[in-house]
């Protein structure tokens, strides 16, 4: 079967070469019996695709049933796949066969295999390779005859890196991949299913069959599209129903189309290497080389200070104005420091007192405990007068304590 009487049979509107080529994959893996992945994201049709394989193969005439594993609950898709005995758990109160029991010799569709738990995905690893199932709470090996095709709009791949998917199942289910193309990757067919839609839904509602202008085209076909077909469609049969001018224009789309927030485009900071702290420590690391040079900057501003009021001819500095409304003032150390032009045209240099510093310490602040305890201490005391009850009310320290701090840090009341 060509590829157009395939869209002719299931419905399929669109020309795009990554389209054609998707449903030229499915047709000729039809009529084998390899494992199909169907990758695409929500709402592009992944389920018409297995369709179109089941209907195209020599299973056509058995069952065939679509299972969705996000929508299983994870303690009864089990149960729900393989089948359970009779008390095999609270609520079995009877035996009941599965969807490989029941669909033996069909198709079974798994969409969002991603979905599917650690367990159960063992479970079906063994039935792709032996074609072997346990129901729950039974000893007994069962064989089938099922074809699996299966779905996801997730990164299999990506998920077996970071554990959530078995990478032998994953290799297992992919041997044939198909990828059915987002809506966005194919905007010359959006105009033909929006008028596809819309004629549907006029003869669904007996209202006027809606046309696009120009701009509103435009904009249909430029606009993201996150749901693809499924947003598509949705949007058709909203404005068939609500709409009520004939033709619509691009101010009329509007009022359909959901806004999509803008994606943050803020500067990232790069993610440091890992360390043996993890990331609590790759965070400490960061904070420290911030403080350090927090530090360092504020010491050499301290410096050029000290610099400035040391130099006698500090007062005498010439000075002249930047072309750009700024003050430039050259000091003999070669620095340059460039502060804003007074706002009156015949302001007055700024000077500097002739402070004559001979010599200048920096002095470091001390971080020892103990001496902050009885720095203190003391303060408490003067400020209770010496009072001790009330001093070590204040420092939040019994009065025992206070005596014994006294006599160790050798304080005179």
């Amino acid at each position: 079967m060509d590829i157009q009487a395939i869209k002719n049979r299931f419905g399929i509107i669109g020309n795009s070469p990554a389209l054609n080529y998707a449903l030229q994959v499915a047709a000729q893996v039809a009529n084998t019996d390899l494992t199909v992945l169907i990758n695409g994201e929500s709402g592009v049709g992944k389920e018409v695709f297995s369709q179109i394989i089941h209907a195209l193969s020599a299973r056509k005439h058995n069952p065939f049933i679509a299972v969705n594993c996000g929508a299983i609950p994870e303690g009864t898709i089990d149960s729900e796949l393989f089948g359970h005995e009779k008390g095999s758990f609270t609520g079995a109160v009877d035996s009941r066969k599965g969807y490989f029991e029941t669909v033996n010799g069909g198709t079974i569709f798994l969409d969002e295999i991603g979905e599917m738990p650690l367990g159960t995905q063992a479970r079906l690893l063994r039935v792709l390779e032996t074609g072997e199932y346990i129901r729950v709470g039974s000893s007994k090996v069962q064989k089938t005859d099922v074809r699996v095709i299966a779905a996801t709009n997730r990164d299999l791949l990506e998920r077996t890196q970071q554990g959530k998917f078995r990478e032998d199942l994953y290799y297992r289910l992919n041997t044939v991949p198909i990828r059915v193309p987002a809506l966005r990757d194919r905007k010359e067919d959006i105009p033909l299913l929006f008028r596809k839609f819309s004629v549907d839904f006029s003869e669904k509602y007996k209202t006027p069959s809606i046309q696009l202008d120009e701009e509103a085209r435009n904009m249909l076909v430029n606009y993201t599209w996150r749901g693809n077909v499924r947003e598509l469609k949705n949007i058709a049969e909203q404005i068939s129903v609500l709409s009520t001018d004939k033709l619509v224009t691009a101010n009329d789309l509007k009022r359909f189309l959901p806004e999509v927030p803008e994606v943050n485009r803020l500067p990232m900071l790069a993610a440091p290497q890992q360390q043996s702290g993890g990331d609590f420590a790759s965070e400490r690391d960061i904070l420290y080389k911030l403080f350090f040079d927090m530090k360092k900057d504020v010491t050499e501003v301290k410096k050029m200070f000290f610099d400035i009021l040391q130099n006698p001819n500090m007062a005498h500095a010439a000075h002249d104005y930047h072309p750009d409304n700024h003050v430039i003032h050259s000091y003999p150390s070669g620095n340059e420091m460039t502060v804003p032009a007074p706002a009156v045209s015949n302001a007055q240099p700024i000077i500097l007192a002739d402070n004559k510093i001979d010599h200048h310490e920096e002095v470091e602040e001390t971080l020892s405990i103990a001496d902050k305890e009885k720095e203190l201490i003391v303060k408490a005391l003067k400020k209770h007068k010496g009072k001790r009850k009330d001093a070590a009310l204040d420092l939040g320290i019994s009065e025992r304590t206070l005596y014994r701090k006294l006599k160790e840090y050798n304080i005179a009341e």
